[in-house]
């Protein structure tokens, strides 16, 4: 098992949603998150004010799948966040030791 982390632009959420339902993928978690990278920020000018705004808001998205759908999710990740502009984000993959659905006590391959 792996576990996909995207971090994306927010208004591409939805997109990326759908991508992945299109593919089969049928839970993941979304977290509002802030950060930068090459972006750096910007400036924003408020009462007269110039502020740095240097942590732009992301999203993080988290999915944890059998290792066969690796490729599949990065490609409709991939094509759906993209804008082709700096700051697009990032997709992590690492492996998954244990699941457990505490539900139903379900684990591994099972509990996805």
């Amino acid at each position: 098992m792996k576990k996909i982390e995207a971090i994306i632009k927010p208004f591409k959420l939805d997109d990326v949603r759908e991508a992945l339902s299109g593919i089969g993928i049928t839970g993941m978690t979304a977290t509002e998150v802030k950060g930068f990278g090459r972006q750096k920020g910007h400036t924003e000018l408020y009462r007269g004010a110039e502020y740095v705004i240097d942590f732009l808001p992301k999203v993080k998205i988290e999915i944890v799948v059998n290792a066969d759908q690796i490729d599949a999710c990065v490609e409709a990740i991939m094509s759906a966040a993209r804008t082709g502009k700096i700051g697009d984000g990032k997709i992590f993959i690492s492996d998954v030791s244990r699941v457990v659905r505490i539900r139903t006590g379900e684990v591994d391959q099972d509990a996805i």
